[in-house]
């Protein structure tokens, strides 16, 4: 890029909304701000903010693009597809009118939770591909009583028919005579691997729902309510994914 190419650096944080752009000159003089892994030492810089890294303090400013990013927090009994040929919910219902959205990866229709769309392809062929599989956590309701030796088995790894899985983490968080809530993370992105893992181990799942993808967390959102991942959230996920 020519030097009169691009637009000032401060510029393009003030359009990304990280600060005015009085307020970005003072960034850059502080050495706050990062391009392309070089901190910027001048208030002349110019950037392409469709294509250069920007960081502040060390946080990926994502890229300007024409796309959108949404987090859903998918009910139960709604299929991971757009449109259905045997007429069952799908998540086009949850889609603004007009926009053309397709999911990142899948949920199965009983599991509930944490569901990303987006119209950017290659973000969604990252985020799904198995060199750059994001952690995602999971709470289980399972039956029975899950005592600490189950709980040892789980976090050593469990051998399925199609291989052996370990998670990254296991947290039991309610126990009771009939049932059991788990908290799992994992890497994998496995068929139905969270249930397969809880009937290897004789703890069927009653009820399954992920609560988070890497730094993105399902909060508070209500069953079929979305909103836009927040820039942060954008930010952290295109560094995990290399783009």
């Amino acid at each position: 890029m020519s030097e009169e190419e691009g637009i000032r650096l401060q510029k393009a944080l003030a359009q990304a909304g990280v600060a005015s752009r009085r307020v970005g000159e003072n960034l850059i003089h502080a050495g706050r701000v990062e391009v392309n892994g070089k901190v910027v030492e001048g208030q002349g810089m110019r950037v392409d903010p469709t294509r250069d890294v920007i960081r502040v303090d060390g946080v990926r400013i994502p890229p300007q693009r024409n796309t959108q990013y949404l987090v859903l927090n998918k009910p139960r009994g709604v299929i991971s597809a757009m449109e259905d040929p045997h007429g069952r919910p799908t998540l086009a219902q949850y889609v603004p009118e007009g926009v053309r959205l397709f999911h990142v990866g899948r949920l199965d229709s009983d599991t509930e939770g944490l569901l990303l769309l987006t119209n950017d392809g290659d973000f969604a062929q990252r985020m799904t591909h198995p060199s750059y599989e994001v952690s995602k956590t999971y709470l289980a309701e399972v039956d029975g009583a899950i005592t600490e030796a189950t709980l040892k088995r789980l976090r050593g790894g469990i051998e399925l028919e199609d291989g052996p899985i370990k998670p990254d983490d296991v947290k039991l968080v309610q126990r009771a005579d009939a049932r059991s809530m788990v908290q799992v993370t994992l890497h994998s992105g496995r068929n139905r691997i969270v249930r397969r893992m809880f009937d290897a181990i004789d703890h069927p799942v009653r009820r399954l729902s992920r609560q988070s993808i890497g730094p993105v967390k399902l909060g508070d959102l209500r069953s079929g309510a979305t909103r836009e991942l927040t820039r942060e959230e954008l930010g952290a996920l295109l560094d995990l994914t290399g783009l």
